[in-house]
């Protein structure tokens, strides 16, 4: 579920996300997003992620492409803030996608066998 609370103010558009960026609701706040932009398409956004819980890879295209478009991003969480780190191009692949290359879903321990 995601709770969209958006408002136009003087100073632009601001939206505030509450819940899981993902699946159906992604396609939604994308179509949401686009129908608030083309109607002033030039306004600063800001786009409040404090109380996201979950953002999956489809959410994470959405917020490129918002980034894309000059939003200002709001943040909390070790993870919220990597990910946006990661669209602006100065941190490395999201964590849970490093987990999946590993091969690990967060609950093994990782050891080196061998050596010393």
């Amino acid at each position: 579920m995601l709770r969209v609370c958006y408002s136009d103010t003087i100073r632009g558009q601001r939206w505030t996300l509450c819940g899981h960026l993902a699946g159906p609701w992604v396609d939604e706040l994308r179509s949401c997003w686009r129908q608030a932009r083309s109607r002033t398409p030039r306004a600063d956004a800001v786009v409040d992620l404090s109380d996201v819980i979950f953002i999956d890879e489809a959410g994470e295209e959405l917020l490129t492409e918002m980034h894309n478009a000059g939003v200002e991003f709001i943040a909390t969480g070790v993870e919220n803030k990597h990910m946006l780190a990661n669209l602006e191009g100065k941190g490395k692949r999201p964590l849970r996608r490093l987990m999946d290359c590993l091969g690990t879903d967060g609950a093994e321990s990782i050891t080196h066998e061998g050596g010393d």
